[in-house]
């Protein structure tokens, strides 16, 4: 019998910058889409503002979404940001029909969940991972 003889490195393991970017992104594009909304019950032009934030914060969902797949893909990361990610381009999804629909008794409160459960993501810290000590 042999021995071998492995020698761990300690890693640490945080969300790449390329994904809390994007997460930031998107936290701050439903944040101006409450900001737009309200600017659609008393101006003229809200409309026009919150149709285009609705376009905008739908491609922040998909670059989240993206940037978690390259984080994983590339970095070996974990996967739940790709599941995270991909609940909030479903959540974008329903905000879309719904508004498009003209629910606002679903659409508004949807929003706000959307708003707090992004700010959660973007608080959020991996856990610091380090090998066996050598």
């Amino acid at each position: 019998m042999t021995a071998e003889l492995t020698t761990h490195t300690p890693r640490v393991e945080r969300a790449p910058l390329f994904l809390r970017i994007s997460i930031a992104l998107q936290t701050g594009t439903i944040f101006l889409q409450a900001v737009s909304a309200g600017w659609l019950l008393t101006s003229a032009h809200g409309e026009t503002i919150h149709s285009v934030g609705a376009r905008v914060m739908y491609g922040a969902s998909m670059l989240y979404l993206l940037a978690a797949i390259l984080a994983w893909k590339a970095g070996g990361g974990s996967h739940r940001p790709v599941w995270h990610a991909t609940g909030f381009l479903l959540l974008a999804s329903a905000q879309v029909v719904l508004g498009i629909a003209h629910i606002p008794s679903i659409h508004l409160p949807l929003g706000v969940l959307m708003f707090g459960l992004s700010l959660l993501a973007l608080a959020r810290r991996e856990p610091d991972r380090a090998g066996p000590a050598t």
